[in-house]
């Protein structure tokens, strides 16, 4: 073979480009089932390193079980989290200070989602998580669809709100500066809670309420449970001008595509009311 054939022969191999390496996804571990469902909708499966172990507990999640189940699970401790090498970890305020610590040297990052008290703050929080998962137009179309929900659960203009309480076990009711206040403020309702100045998880005894019935009582869960024996009250049932209907705990605390549901569930008993 002639020299200079020979050495095109050596050009051409040097050109030719190696196969690249697939290129691995950047994975995330949510650690609370309000993050769990923000990245379930936002991210690609195959960026979910785990969900947290609350959200395939029908009692915790705020997201469809069925997908829960299908996606991994961990229960947050450092060992799993150290064995599935994600790229971030998404907590919240009350990541225990030693996991924390050892996450860190670990190399592992970690971001922390405080708990959503309104529409405005879930906004950013979903696009919080589709930022950290490099999805952010999949947040967008989250918004999106929490803006739309919002309007079509949104009283006609001029209809006076109806005044509510959101019963939870033991006489718990949600107050001032949540969530579930801000969505029922925009599906027509008037917080009784609220409106008397009582906090978040403040007690609201059977005899106040009595006292000054709302229109509709909002109960969440079991009323034959022992731990809900207030919701099965016989004096419940003898308020005439007072309603009472079901509303799913898993309704009540997380944002993001929770609030799809939510609003859905009060606009239709909203409508529902005189």
């Amino acid at each position: 073979m002639k020299l200079w054939a020979l050495a095109g022969m050596v050009a051409l191999a040097g050109c030719a480009r190696a196969p690249e390496t697939p290129r691995q996804p950047f994975r995330l571990v949510s650690l609370n089932p309000c993050s769990d469902a923000v990245l379930a909708e936002v991210a690609e499966p195959a960026q979910i390193a785990a969900l947290s172990h609350y959200s395939r507990d029908p009692a915790a999640s705020s997201m469809d079980l069925g997908l829960a189940r299908r996606l991994p699970s961990t229960s947050g401790s450092v060992e799993e989290l150290a064995a599935l090498r994600p790229d971030l970890v998404i907590a919240d305020a009350y990541l225990p200070p030693a996991t924390a610590a050892a996450l860190a040297d670990l190399g592992i990052a970690v971001a922390r989602l405080p708990i959503a008290t309104s529409v405005a703050e879930s906004r950013e929080q979903v696009r919080e998580v589709a930022r950290l998962a490099r999805q952010r137009a999949r947040g967008d179309a989250l918004v999106a669809r929490i803006d739309a929900a919002l309007v079509r659960a949104a009283p006609p203009a001029g209809l006076p709100p109806l005044s509510a309480v959101v019963w939870q076990a033991g006489g718990i009711v949600p107050g001032d500066g949540s969530l579930i206040g801000d969505l029922l403020r925009r599906t027509g309702f008037r917080s009784l809670s609220a409106a008397r100045g009582m906090r978040q998880a403040d007690y609201l005894p059977l005899e106040v309420m009595l006292a000054n019935p709302p229109q509709v009582i909002l109960a969440t869960g079991n009323p034959r449970a022992e731990e809900n024996r207030l919701l099965g009250h016989p004096a419940l049932a003898a308020l005439g001008g007072t309603r009472r209907v079901a509303l799913e705990p898993s309704l009540l605390w997380c944002g993001g595509p929770t609030i799809v549901r939510a609003t859905a569930r009060l606009g239709e008993v909203r409508k529902a009311m005189p």
